[in-house]
């Protein structure tokens, strides 16, 4: 008797599952790839902010056509092109000073303890500081010109680089230097051949945080040092109450920043393709 109640149970549950699975696949969403995505989320974004950025009072917020147009305007001009070329002198030189600087060191820290045990309170400290109570010695020190916003962006870029080669070499496996050890490899090989191509995720990783804090630390430059730049074109416009040409070169700024990250992207797929291929998601 039980196994008949079975049967006519799952035969009179046939029907529904095969109309829940048909169902299913009738509105089964299509297979996008990640830049689909990333575009069909852009335009919804900026649609969304078209609406509610036209319904709220100019003086408080903009919306994405009012920005375009400014963009228009000031890029015909000139302005924000000679601003973002301005702008754009110190920080490359300001990463480039911290990149030079930041990664060795925190190869360094990683991998030798007494060194780590010394520097390491200095570095974490460090990254801690509030570099913006910092800007008024800064000016005192390297004035108000070209020099104090290259002191600013590398101080503010240093510390999450160091960071985070040395948080890198630190998460080396231990099992991969005794084999090289095994092989009586040098200290000079197994840091070359083991250890920096095992930490060199955490170090671009270190390199995408430090392009935010780099861009960060020029606007703060902008703002407090000489007013020049885009910062300069942000702090103007606000002044003015132009919330519109105030907001184009935060998109400029934004859309660089995001432009620099996917080409260290594309960078540390070139030179490290085996770790995509260990992390990959589907």
């Amino acid at each position: 008797m039980m196994e008949t109640s079975n049967e006519t149970s799952m035969e009179h549950n046939a029907p529904v599952a095969t109309a829940i699975a048909m169902t299913s696949s009738r509105f089964r969403f299509p297979h996008l790839s990640y830049r689909s995505i990333t575009t069909l989320s852009i335009i919804v974004m900026l649609c969304i902010l078209e609406i509610v950025g036209r319904r709220i009072n100019p003086l408080f917020a903009s919306y994405p056509s009012a920005i375009a147009v400014e963009l228009f305007n000031m890029t015909m001009s000139g302005r924000l092109i000679w601003a973002f070329i301005e702008s754009l002198e110190p920080l490359l030189l300001g990463f480039l000073i911290a990149v030079v600087f930041g990664v060795p060191i925190g190869v360094l820290i990683g991998r030798f303890r007494n060194l780590e045990a010394a520097v390491g309170i200095y570095i974490t400290a460090g990254y801690a500081m509030p570099l913006v109570a910092l800007v008024p010695l800064y000016i005192m020190w390297f004035g108000l010109g070209f020099a104090v916003k290259v002191a600013i962006i590398a101080t503010l870029t240093f510390f999450p680089v160091c960071i985070n080669a040395w948080l890198g070499v630190k998460m080396v496996p231990r099992t991969l230097i005794e084999v090289g050890l095994s092989f009586v490899g040098s200290r000079r090989d197994i840091l070359r051949k083991i250890v920096l191509p095992a930490s060199l995720p955490y170090i671009m990783a270190g390199l995408r945080l430090g392009v935010g804090k780099a861009i960060i630390g020029m606007i703060v430059a902008e703002f407090f040092t000489a007013i020049s730049g885009l910062g300069g074109i942000i702090m103007n416009a606000a002044n003015a109450f132009e919330t519109a040409q105030m907001l184009a070169p935060i998109v400029v700024i934004m859309v660089f920043a995001v432009a620099v990250t996917a080409a260290l992207a594309w960078l540390e797929r070139k030179i490290a393709p085996w770790h995509e291929e260990i992390t990959r998601q589907e």
